[in-house]
């Protein structure tokens, strides 16, 4: 017999059958370091949807459009 892992005549070592009714988690999905880039055109829609939804302000939104137009 070569290695050191203990044959039990074809049967399941205790380890064997602990690892297959306690399966592992599957891996997380990798996290992602950044949104992803939109155009200059495509966030301008989105703060015109957020000024048309009344979660920004008139002020806000100037303020925020001038910052994606640079």
């Amino acid at each position: 017999m070569t290695g050191g892992v203990p044959y039990y005549g074809g049967r399941f070592t205790p380890a064997q059958a602990y690892a297959a009714a306690h399966p592992p988690h599957p891996p997380p999905p990798p996290a992602e370091g950044h949104a992803p880039v939109l155009s200059r055109r495509d966030q301008v829609e989105a703060l015109q949807h957020l000024l048309d939804t009344g979660v920004l302000t008139q002020a806000e939104f100037d303020e925020l459009r001038t910052r994606v137009e640079q």
